[in-house]
């Protein structure tokens, strides 16, 4: 007998959901009530890269004379740049709509809430629909963290949503936040035109991630002109004038535009969970290993766990609620998750870092491969940077891999891969990696850590 699925939220782990389940043999119904694609096609990954391509061909452009090529530039079209960026969107957009079509996805513009553990409303702008399916998904993704910061609802600020649509370039542009969101907006403006500051709670940026390398990282983005403001918390906010005031105690940075990017939390509102047996931790809805509320006919994914709050986190999460959903019933697996900044250079990281290693006890030795070494990172002039590797001492398995290079966040698959099959360093060492290429860094860097090293010294 066929089964009927409701999937809520139609971002990249809603969508994918929905093709997995009907691929599967199930009748798939997709509610949306904003853009399919959600936050990741519309507001997010996707027009963000758009805008930081556009500035990394400016900078190219500007950097050409090293190579030989000397070019003027005359104007910098900011509303074409906007205009480029909302091609892509849509271009996407139709494509997953596409997709929908293809697998006979019945897709509904509506906003869903539950009437009970079993019923879904769904109200579109013309009716309201009554769906009572064998399984629902639920993948609503999150929103901006609002922090409680004083006077900030009596300005005009921005989220990261916002930013994205400004129709001009800001002289000057205070972010809170020097994490990934922050660091991307700062990559952007500050190859543009504008005079960007980083206000940051922690002592460093992107504390998630290597510290080695988001140190150097914010060098590099120090010497292009970010100013940055560590272990600063912002007491308050005032608008003065036609510019923003931003108090961190006695110290106030004056600045045109503020963006606030402090992060993201689940979105569950009006979803009438109240209505249903449902648990939530901290608004975030409760799953088990299978990705199953305490509800059996429910499943959750993605942002609205708040487990990790990442694309492809979602979208893997998506394939298994709907392979359980039909009856599969396997754990799903998370534990090896790349993360990526899309800076100048990128950086990317799979596995622990170096201070998890040393926080729970776990004995390592590492290995690192600077860019300034690599053939064709010579030839591309992008030599800022290295990769690090961690490999356990005993096992000398693979356990953790940092890059801090162009292409990063394109290399670290092969490290996700790695640490996903637990290959060893010996592993990695004999296996052929092409030249001349920037992923040869990821092996050098393990050879490093034998003290075998051949293009540095050991």
């Amino acid at each position: 007998m066929e089964k009927e699925i409701v999937v809520v939220g139609g971002g990249p782990g809603g969508y994918v959901a929905a093709i997995r389940a009907a691929q599967l043999g199930a009748k798939v119904t997709l509610v949306e009530k904003e853009k399919i694609g959600g936050t990741c096609l519309n507001v997010g990954c996707i027009p963000t890269k758009s805008l930081l391509h556009s500035a990394d061909i400016l900078a190219q452009a500007k950097d050409g004379k090293k190579f030989g090529i000397e070019l003027s530039v005359e104007t910098v079209d900011w509303l074409a740049v906007l205009k480029r960026k909302e091609q892509v969107v849509k271009q996407l957009v139709k494509g997953v709509e596409g997709l929908m079509k293809y697998n006979h996805i019945e897709v509904i513009k509506g906003a869903a809430s539950f009437l009970d553990d079993e019923t879904l409303m769904v109200t579109t702008k013309s009716d309201c629909l009554r769906l009572k399916p064998d399984k629902i998904i639920l993948a609503t993704g999150s929103k901006p963290t609002i922090p409680p910061i004083k006077g900030l609802e009596q300005v005009s600020w921005l989220d990261s949503s916002a930013a994205l649509c400004l129709e001009e370039v800001p002289n000057e542009l205070i972010i809170i936040g020097g994490g990934v969101i922050g660091l991307e907006f700062a990559s952007i403006f500050q190859r543009f035109g504008s005079q960007v500051t980083i206000i940051e709670e922690q002592m460093e940026i992107l504390p998630a991630m290597d510290q080695e390398l988001a140190a150097l990282l914010r060098k590099k983005m120090m010497k292009e002109g970010v100013r940055f403001l560590l272990g600063k918390r912002v007491d308050a906010v005032i608008q003065k004038n036609h510019k923003l005031a931003v108090s961190l105690g006695e110290e106030k940075i004056i600045g045109e535009k503020l963006l606030v990017a402090v992060g993201r939390r689940s979105f569950t509102e009006g979803l009438g969970l109240e209505n249903t047996k449902i648990q939530t931790t901290h608004g975030n809805i409760t799953i088990d290993s299978t990705l199953k509320t305490n509800q059996s006919n429910v499943y959750a994914i993605g942002d609205c766990v708040g487990e990790v709050l990442l694309a492809h986190y979602a979208s893997a999460q998506g394939e298994a609620a709907a392979e359980n959903a039909i009856g599969v019933s396997k754990d799903f697996d998370g534990s090896i998750v790349p993360g990526c900044v899309y800076s100048n250079p990128e950086f990317a990281g799979v596995g622990l870092t170096e201070e998890e290693a040393k926080e729970n006890g776990i004995p390592f030795i590492a290995g690192k491969f600077p860019l300034k070494a690599s053939g064709k990172a010579l030839v591309t002039g992008q030599t800022y940077g290295f990769a690090k590797v961690l490999i356990r001492s005993d096992t000398k398995e693979l356990m953790g891999v940092h890059l801090l290079c162009d292409r990063a966040t394109d290399m670290i698959a092969e490290a996700v891969v790695l640490l996903q099959q637990k290959a060893t360093m010996e592993d990695v060492i004999e296996t052929i990696h092409p030249h001349p290429t920037v992923s040869e860094i990821i092996r050098e860097a393990v050879l490093s850590a034998n003290k075998r090293a051949i293009h540095i010294p050991n």
